[in-house]
């Protein structure tokens, strides 16, 4: 996710998801809030089904497997 086209395709993913609040998208990591368990699982999922790995705890940094970012 270290490209503005990655952030733009994480940033599309995650805005469908109610209940996630963006708190910063930069290169390379993502940190937010959520509402629920419920709303973490269907996030981290959506950004996987994208193409990213999502690792971390309360900050989400994630890895493209695409193969743009490389």
């Amino acid at each position: 996710m270290q490209s503005a086209h990655c952030q733009a395709r994480v940033s599309a993913v995650i805005q469908g998801i109610e209940g996630v609040k963006v708190e910063k998208l930069e290169a390379g990591k993502l940190s937010f809030s959520f509402e629920s368990e419920q709303v973490k699982t269907a996030l981290q999922d959506a950004i996987e089904k994208a193409g990213y790995r999502v690792g971390g705890d309360s900050e989400k940094a994630s890895s493209c497997s695409t193969g743009c970012c490389s």
